[in-house]
């Protein structure tokens, strides 16, 4: 782990380099706080380059759910329908402000074609920059691609020149990133943080927004001061920067409302344990936009090994009534209902294959080479898999829901499991 204040990149096979953030003005200190020099790591952009970069403010376009016969659905988790597409660009100049321009519209970059297979395999895609995507009327997703372990999701709530955050991100580097495209869409920092779970991909970040107010699930604080740089120990290649850990200052039990300006967010605590045992979503019912945290995945693989597969089906069906249109997931591209259905389907897939290794005699790491990622080969980190049927199997033993189990020997046995230990590009 990086001392306080080191400079990374030594460990990428690169020679000590700055720490990127953004070219502010200095009439504005903690502006001057977030960063220095490098534009807003948007399309199109590397981190190294200054200058000019774009992002796109549009809505995803239209895009009706295909399933092939014989795959479940959402076997790909690019089902479902989106909101309509919405237009306008916007330019951003290096240390200046936004030139925005109407005009057509922008549909959200998406790769192309199916993710390979990385069962038994170290390959990774590396981590493109990350897009800003208007969904809603002053509701912005921040994604970062390709959305795999630490690469999470974040969104920027703003009106009448206050903004809030939803989730921060794993590194210094990113989180700087984050809180420079945040301040080109309101005149001040966020002055809320949202925290959806303890994780550190969407809690480390916290510390580069001191002026916010923290906000999470009373379990959530708890879990952020317990874990601590836990991430940093299972990637320790990772340049996390000088982070600080930051637990939300304030917590609640069941729900509670933020209001930016006029745009009212219900914060839903979602449990008792479903993708952790802290899952918070926050739900936009003027604009039926849903954040879902980790409770929903977009062409990644879920993962509940911290919480229930039972419980996250019960999370799903509890976020499906609430009605949403557009639906931010906590990793990969933004969707729309049907990405509830296919995290549905995944999280049945690994029910049914658990009772069936189980009854087989199989041991978790048996059953998993055995049947490999089956018809989820496309997802990113197909490995988790396999910490999904060790949570599947501690039910079906009758443990109680997120009870712990041991994460340390889970992702060895996940290195086992694809010949190699779980890759971060963060």
């Amino acid at each position: 782990m990086p001392g306080r204040g080191a400079r990374c990149g030594a460990s990428r096979g690169s020679g000590p380099r700055r720490v990127l953030g953004v070219r502010v003005r200095s009439d504005n200190a903690a502006r001057r706080r977030a960063g220095r020099r490098d534009p807003v790591n948007l399309p199109g952009r590397s981190t190294s380059q200054l200058g000019s970069a774009r992002y796109s403010r549009a809505r995803i376009p239209t895009a009706a759910g295909r399933r092939t016969a014989g795959t479940p659905a959402g076997a790909g988790f690019r089902t479902g329908n989106t909101p309509p597409a919405r237009a306008f660009r916007v330019r951003v100049e290096a240390g200046g402000p936004p030139l925005a321009q109407r005009g057509r519209a922008v549909a959200q970059p998406r790769p192309s074609g199916r993710r390979p297979a990385v069962h038994g395999a170290h390959h990774r895609e590396p981590a493109g920059d990350a897009t800003l995507t208007e969904v809603a009327d002053g509701v912005h997703a921040y994604v970062q691609p390709p959305g795999g372990w630490c690469l999470n999701n974040a969104g920027v709530i703003h009106d009448g020149g206050h903004s809030a955050l939803v989730d921060t991100a794993a590194t210094e580097a990113r989180a700087r990133r984050l809180r420079a495209a945040a301040l080109r869409l309101a005149p001040r920092p966020p002055r809320a943080v949202v925290n959806t779970h303890f994780h550190g991909d969407h809690t480390y970040g916290n510390c580069l927004f001191p002026e916010a107010l923290a906000i999470g699930h009373e379990r959530t604080r708890s879990m952020v001061l317990a874990a601590g740089k836990h991430m940093a120990g299972l990637w320790p290649e990772v340049c996390w920067g000088d982070i600080d850990i930051t637990p939300p200052q304030l917590t609640f039990r069941d729900r509670t409302t933020l209001h930016v300006g006029d745009v009212r967010a219900e914060l839903i605590h979602i449990g008792p344990a479903a993708h952790t045992t802290d899952d918070t979503v926050v739900w936009i019912p003027d604009r039926r936009v849903l954040f879902t945290g980790d409770l929903v995945m977009n062409g990644v693989t879920p993962f509940c090994a911290m919480g229930s597969v039972s419980g996250s089906l019960n999370a799903l069906d509890r976020l499906r009534a609430l009605g949403a249109d557009t639906v931010v997931p906590g990793h990969g591209p933004v969707g729309g209902p049907g990405l509830l259905d296919a995290n549905e389907a995944y999280f049945r897939y690994v029910r049914d294959l658990a009772a069936d290794g189980a009854a087989a005699g199989l041991t978790p790491l048996e059953l998993a080479r055995s049947a490999g990622p089956g018809p989820y080969a496309g997802l990113l980190d197909p490995e988790r898999l396999l910490p999904n049927l060790h949570r599947a199997y501690a039910e079906q033993q009758g443990r109680e829901p997120g009870a712990p189990l041991d994460i340390g020997a889970l992702f060895e046995e996940m290195a086992l499991y694809r010949g190699g230990r779980p890759a971060c590009a963060a």
